[in-house]
């Protein structure tokens, strides 16, 4: 009995220690955290970044992949990005994945500035051209600006051949570009990457496929999929401010970082659709608490939605021409209401309003642009509002006065009390009135008013005919 307790004891004691091991074994594994960039970068996008590289120096991770599938975006957003992954002591390994995916345009730029660049077999990168934000603006992606690409050579440098040139740039334009091209230039010589095609990227908008890519010494990695690109890493050597670093991520515990509740909410707020709805609600509701004061909910709803829009258009590529016809349509809708046009102002609004609603957002930046899908359900909405206000005016117009002195004129009532003079006193309307009368009147007698003045009612026996 003893020996079996003995022998059950160790075999007990065995296990726990191999369960301590298995346990030591992962804890000691390394981590790689895992952020997920898919779609246009926004102020969102650059908050959810900056959340993850700080959770992952939490976790004291080994490497930090940020796998993109990008459009582009917005220039602010982005250089936060780049300043976060330069400043970042965790490296920082841009994957564009999975296959299919893109990092065009502002992805380009983050891509240049990660410690390792890898792609997966069917992306692409590229068309880095900047874009003006509002009126006017630079040629889009794919369009060559004719005075900035003299020291271009495409068919050498990646194989793409430029397209045919386009209006010359501004000065202002040639600040743009020349300031982008510097700044990619930048993080290509700092990261030991093709300068020269990165330069091109941002004159020309050309683009590379990953084998392409990977040949003219854009990227370090092409590989399948995450595993793959952790096996392919192992050992590799970057350089993180200043010092030389060895990874070591064979078999290393992966943990994906998904964008917490404010990043999302940035994010909401940061699309085009979102913002202009928010522009909408907000300016309906303030003109609901003009038109009924009191009432509070309009108008607080209408205020907070419009300030969360004016924050969204501070941080979107706003077209303010679009803005103001979006303002002058809703201003022409609201005075047919008030003004009888027979419809040319509510027409009129209708057209302002789903024209300013195209031209609101820039949509030669990648990924932003109000949706026709979003503009027609609403303008139709807001204009089938307006005319059902606006028929309920007008048959409210056509209803008899219901208060007032008017409503007093041909209105009938019973006398209180006999008279023989020129006054006396009466019910009407379930008010007791003074009248003045021409003729005699009875106690309980009908009566209709005649006239008013002052606060003494002219009135008459009720049949008898008025005569003014």
């Amino acid at each position: 009995m003893t020996m079996a307790r003995s022998r059950f004891m160790r075999i007990l004691l065995l296990g726990l220690c191999l369960v301590a091991l298995t346990c030591h074994a992962a804890a000691s594994a390394p981590v790689v955290v895992v952020l997920n960039v898919d779609g246009a970068i926004s102020p969102g996008t650059a908050d959810y970044v900056a959340r993850g590289l700080k959770s992952a120096l939490d976790e004291q991770a080994e490497l930090i992949v940020l796998q993109m599938d990008t459009p582009g975006g917005l220039d602010m957003s982005m250089r936060q990005i780049i300043k976060q992954i330069i400043a970042s002591p965790v490296p920082v390994a841009v994957f564009v994945a999975p296959d299919g995916a893109r990092a065009a345009s502002a992805g380009t730029y983050i891509l240049y500035a990660s410690h390792i660049a890898a792609m997966a077999p069917a992306t692409n990168l590229g068309a880095a051209t900047p874009v003006m934000i509002g009126i006017g603006g630079l040629p889009g992606p794919g369009e060559q600006p004719q005075k900035d690409n003299k020291d271009a050579a495409p068919e050498k440098n990646g194989g793409a051949k430029p397209t045919p040139a386009a209006a010359p740039l501004t000065a202002l334009e040639h600040k743009q570009v020349n300031d982008s091209a510097a700044y990619i230039r930048s993080l290509a010589q700092m990261r030991g990457r093709n300068v020269e095609w990165a330069e091109q990227a941002v004159r020309q908008a050309v683009s590379l496929t990953a084998a392409e890519a990977l040949k003219l010494k854009v990227i370090d990695v092409i590989a399948a999929d995450l595993p793959d690109l952790l096996k392919q890493l192992d050992g590799h050597k970057v350089n993180v401010l200043g010092v030389e670093r060895t990874l070591h991520v064979a078999g290393a515990r992966t943990v994906a970082l998904e964008p917490d509740w404010r990043s999302r909410l940035l994010s909401a707020i940061g699309d085009p659709n979102i913002a202009y709805l928010l522009m909408l609600a907000g300016v309906f509701g303030i003109f609901f608490e003009f038109s009924n004061p009191g009432f509070m909910l309009p108008g607080v709803a209408g205020a907070i939605s419009l300030l969360l829009a004016l924050f969204a258009f501070q941080v979107l590529p706003i077209n303010y021409a679009g803005l103001a016809l979006i303002v002058l349509g809703i201003a022409f809708m609201t005075a047919e209401v008030f003004v009888p046009s027979f419809g040319a102002l509510g027409i009129g609004g209708i057209i302002a309003f789903v024209i300013g609603s195209v031209m609101l957002i820039n949509t030669d930046i990648p990924g932003y642009g109000v949706s026709w899908s979003v503009i027609v359900p609403v303008a139709f909405a807001s204009a089938l509002f307006v005319f059902l206000v606006a028929g309920m005016a007008l048959k409210a117009r056509r209803r008899p006065v219901v208060s007032g002195r008017e409503e007093l004129i041909g209105a009938t009532g019973e006398v209180l009390e006999d008279f023989t003079g020129s006054e006396g006193w009466a019910r009407i309307h379930g008010e007791t009135w003074r009248i003045s009368s021409k003729q005699p009147l009875r106690r309980g007698q009908r009566i209709r008013v005649v006239r008013m003045a002052g606060l003494i009612l002219q009135v008459e026996p009720e049949g008898v005919p008025t005569h003014e």
